[in-house]
């Protein structure tokens, strides 16, 4: 495979396929914007979940088919979604109630660099415009699980995943794994551990490419 033959297509959808084995049947669950959206097109059959949005939504589906889209059904990135039975509405004091009660079991977001350690900066880059934190200071705070799906690399070819962070946190010590085109890496005490990579990629050509050192397990 290489690391660098993948289109920005393909490596979405295999980060999402990575990422979607990480939720367990029941769980409650956050998706951040972008790639995690696509998570729930690549839940297995037999895995059900409850996802939540922090505009107020508690148990919606994947896309709507075009023609379906409902414009008052929208995610906190503003996509249309799908109702799924059962799919309740709230004000956002009760969503972020959810979040911060510790009622969440996974929240799976993008990043812009993790460290080792498990820090994690994906709201801002100095100096750019940036709208607002959004909620996921509160989502990597308040749930149980924290999921990063993100590209391994920059698209300057720069590794994402580094041994300190460089911009502005959005949580300390709060990622509990790492998901990308290339691996799933768990992040632990002891430092980072590869779970498992794809075929394509030897050990060699993912440690050129990952900034601190990790283990085989």
């Amino acid at each position: 495979m290489g690391t660098n033959v993948l289109s920005d297509a393909d490596k979405r959808v295999i980060i999402a396929k990575r990422a979607a084995r990480e939720i367990k049947n029941g769980d409650y669950v956050n998706l951040g914007i972008g790639i995690p959206t696509l998570i729930p097109n690549f839940l297995p059959k037999n895995v059900e979940v409850i996802l939540h949005t922090e505009n107020g939504m508690l148990g919606y589906g994947p896309y709507p088919f075009e023609g379906d889209e409902d414009p008052d059904l929208i995610n906190a990135g503003k996509e249309t979604v799908t109702e799924l039975p059962g799919c309740c509405y709230f004000g956002s004091q009760d969503s972020f109630a959810i979040v911060r009660g510790g009622h969440l079991d996974a929240t799976v977001l993008g990043s812009m660099e993790v460290s080792e350690t498990g820090d994690i900066a994906n709201w801002m880059i100095p100096g750019k415009k940036v709208r607002g934190m959004g909620g996921a200071m509160d989502m990597v705070a308040g749930t149980k699980k924290v999921i990063v799906a993100m590209e391994h690399t920059t698209k300057e070819g720069s590794p994402k995943i580094l041994k300190k962070c460089t911009l502005p946190l959005t949580g300390k010590g709060v990622v509990h794994v790492i998901v990308t085109e290339f691996a799933t890496f768990d992040v632990t005490p002891t430092g980072l551990v590869l779970r498992d990579k794809e075929s394509g990629i030897s050990l060699d050509e993912l440690a050129k490419i990952t900034e601190p050192a990790f283990k085989n397990r």
